[in-house]
């Protein structure tokens, strides 16, 4: 990056590189990095390039990832000489992707942890993968990576790009001519929605385009079927409210809306999944503790999962703190609602109970999923609290409408099948539009050429075991 912007980000960059390797070891004794891996930041490949062609396919986080699981599938059944760098930044998306992955695409991919923005590190990073190519998932735009893979001639595309109005309004405002440098390198911009698409083209991005929403594409939450069945019979004939993803300040909600809903129904058990499943011991002390502190309504009756505890008769809360285990409980619930939109974090995704026949509550808080919420309330698929009052007695309402009236949850969920089933075929047009405009090239100088006669590779990621 050329502009004032782009040299004063480098420069930062270079800065606080010494300082880095302090931060990446408190982050691992945290547990929000993998010690034995952090070296994967700093660029350092751990592996050497396996032969023929590169993809490399840059997802941030959980969501990211799991979207692009059927792209990659496509992408692999059109190129058999293909194989997939994937990289993301938080050790929940490594962990779950080692369980999702299908087995057929498992030896197809690698995955790293990316580098930090550090200019060193990006060009270690590159020099040593030398990708034919790049993909960068939803919104992760870091310019010194970025820069780095244009002065070495690597082709990029963003797709699934997700800004938000005031994201938007920052780059227009704070470094124009950055946005513009850095949209700029891309091949191909395809946004998850027009909104989008009109405030990239803004911005700087020639021909962005909306084709749709991968995670309109994305499979349903895997679950276990002996486990979903061991759980039904435990929890037969009661209704199950679900919080599912929380953020801090949310489960004490739930669980005011949980105390309201009592005397009307008894039996209700509330699940609480936390977003982050280490808070799950905090989360447990929490709903033990708050209705405790009012002499009018019952201490609740908590079990954890992550303690091997069992929902039994007498537990009114069961905290689910464990990891992967999102599609059973969706699966289980009678109503869901969708996390991190009580506070404002912008919510989680919720196409994922859309999938899974399971009718939808959403808090005020949802930019993080605009265009499908959007689609979800305009069919009928979802419910949305509205903004300010008290959310707790808001959501024990519409939770009682959908308990009280089965018809009207099972309409929800209908409605709420019928959106998330579109674009059903995004993927394969994806994959196409990629292999032309990125791969259809001959190899840079330098890079191995294809190994047509060489089997899929060995996956390296999932050697360090988490």
């Amino acid at each position: 990056m050329t502009g004032p912007a782009g040299l004063l980000w480098r420069a930062a960059g270079t800065a606080v590189a010494p300082l880095l390797p302090f931060y990446l070891r408190r982050r691992a004794r945290s547990g929000r990095e993998i010690a034995e891996r952090l070296d994967e930041r700093r660029g350092i490949a751990g592996a050497p390039r396996p032969p023929g062609r590169l993809l490399w396919i840059h997802a941030a986080s959980v969501g990211e990832a799991l979207s692009v699981l059927r792209l990659m599938e496509a992408l692999a059944e059109r190129l058999p000489d293909l194989t997939l760098l994937l990289t993301t930044g938080t050790v929940t998306s490594a962990r779950l992707l080692e369980e999702r992955l299908p087995p057929a695409l498992a030896p197809r991919v690698l995955h790293r942890f990316a580098p930090l923005d550090v200019p060193a590190w990006v060009a270690r990073f590159l020099d040593s993968w030398r990708p034919d190519a790049g993909v960068f998932v939803e919104s992760e735009l870091w310019p010194n990576l970025i820069a780095a893979a244009q002065r070495r001639g690597i082709p990029l595309a963003l797709i699934n790009a997700r800004l938000s109005p005031r994201s938007a309004r920052l780059w227009a405002h704070g470094a124009p001519g950055l946005a513009r440098e850095l949209l700029g390198a891309f091949r191909l911009v395809l946004a998850q929605s027009d909104e989008v698409a009109e405030r990239l083209a803004a911005l700087g991005a020639a021909r962005a385009a909306c084709w749709g929403n991968l995670k309109y594409a994305a499979d349903p939450l895997p679950v276990d079927p002996a486990e979903l069945d061991r759980l039904r019979r435990l929890t037969a004939g009661r209704e199950i409210l679900l919080a599912a993803s929380t953020h801090p300040g949310e489960e004490a909600l739930v669980l005011g809306a949980h105390k309201r809903l009592l005397p009307h129904h008894p039996r209700l058990l509330t699940i609480l999944v936390p977003r982050h499943p280490q808070r799950g011991e905090a989360v447990a002390l929490e709903a033990d503790g708050l209705v405790g502190r009012h002499a009018e309504a019952p201490r609740l009756r908590v079990a954890r999962r992550a303690a091997g505890q069992e929902p039994g008769p007498a537990t009114m809360v069961y905290v689910a703190d464990t990891l992967g285990e999102l599609g059973l409980f969706y699966r289980l619930a009678s109503v869901a609602l969708v996390g991190g939109s009580l506070v404002r974090h912008g919510g989680q995704n919720p196409l994922e109970p859309a999938r899974l026949g399971c009718p939808i509550l959403l808090g005020p808080h949802t930019w993080n999923f605009t265009e499908p919420v959007r689609r979800l309330l305009t069919a009928g698929g979802a419910v949305q609290l509205a903004p300010g009052g008290d959310l707790a007695t808001a959501l024990a309402r519409e939770v009682g409408v959908v308990l009280r009236e089965p018809h009207r949850g099972r309409a929800m969920a209908a409605a709420a099948a019928a959106v998330a089933a579109d674009q059903a075929g995004l993927p394969d047009r994806l994959a196409e539009a990629l292999t032309e405009v990125l791969l259809q090239q001959p190899p840079l100088p330098g890079r191995p050429p294809p190994d047509r006669g060489t089997g899929p590779v060995t996956a390296a990621y999932g050697t360090e075991k988490d």
